[in-house]
């Protein structure tokens, strides 16, 4: 982790938000930047869905004196995923905790990812054994800061809060919160529609009471599903949907936040 400047968690108490699309979209945009080396590390070891949505699927992780090569989208742009070691994409993963807090550790001390810029890390739903071993093995290193995902809706924003709560205990910086799915236009008609209602004034409310910042909205878009499955990047295949420039703005937001805040190894380079 010495190599990487700047550790970036994508977490949500709620299945199902959309966290590893944020995640893969949030790499994609960042490495729009040639000179710009990100790594992505899904950490959801039931239910890897990144190599798919990187269009990875299939890809083998090959070993080397360094460690575990990442398998690469761009030269620029590495990927490294439980899913990678799976016979099959439909085999499922039945381990209990100490084995996958043994893979989180293997992933973050054994992957050469060589100098990187950003580790944007994918999490699974929830406050348990994953997340724990992730702040436990980078509490040395830093986090930079998290962003939490949510939709709209209250049945959300409940288990939301609790991963915010979550944040706060373990010291983890919050960049701030996205909702996701906020709302549908139709394409046609150009009318917009609220699939998820805000009943309790959705993700901007919730910002408000927790003086937390709302990094954005993205609205729903078909095409983001139909991108995912094809694995390939929807901010290239969409570049004017509201959606695009709603992740453009994010994207523009986390960077900068992280530049706000140096990474822990460029603090030690400038009091040496």
């Amino acid at each position: 982790m010495k190599t990487v400047k700047h550790k970036i968690l994508v977490l949500s108490g709620k299945g199902g938000v959309g966290k590893s699309t944020l995640s893969a979209h949030l790499a994609h945009g960042l490495a729009e930047d040639e000179n710009t080396q990100v790594a992505l590390l899904d950490i959801d070891i039931c239910g890897p869905s990144v190599p798919k949505i990187m269009g990875l699927e299939g890809e083998q992780v090959h070993q080397s004196g360094s460690g575990w090569s990442p398998v690469y989208v761009e030269d620029n742009l590495g990927v490294m995923s439980v899913g990678f070691l799976l016979s099959s994409p439909d085999d499922a993963v039945i381990w209990r905790g100490p084995r996958k807090n043994g893979m989180i550790k293997q992933f973050l001390r054994d992957v050469d990812w060589g100098e990187v810029d950003y580790l944007i890390v994918d999490t699974p739903p929830g406050t348990s054994d994953e997340h724990l071993s992730v702040v436990q093995y980078l509490s040395a290193a830093n986090i930079d800061g998290v962003v939490i995902v949510t939709t709209p809706q209250e049945v959300s924003l409940q288990d939301v809060r609790k991963e915010i709560n979550f944040c706060h205990k373990v010291k983890l910086p919050l960049i701030g919160v996205v909702e996701n799915m906020s709302s549908f236009v139709c394409p046609r008609c150009k009318k917009e529609s609220q699939i998820f209602p805000p009943t309790t004034g959705g993700a901007e409310a919730m910002c408000q009471d927790l003086q937390i910042p709302l990094l954005g909205r993205v609205p729903l878009d078909p095409q983001i599903g139909k991108s995912c499955d094809k694995g390939q990047s929807f901010l290239t295949d969409a570049p004017d949907s509201p959606a695009t420039l709603a992740y453009r703005s994010i994207i523009q937001r986390v960077r900068a936040f992280c530049h706000r805040h140096p990474s822990h190894e460029e603090e030690q380079r400038s009091t040496s």
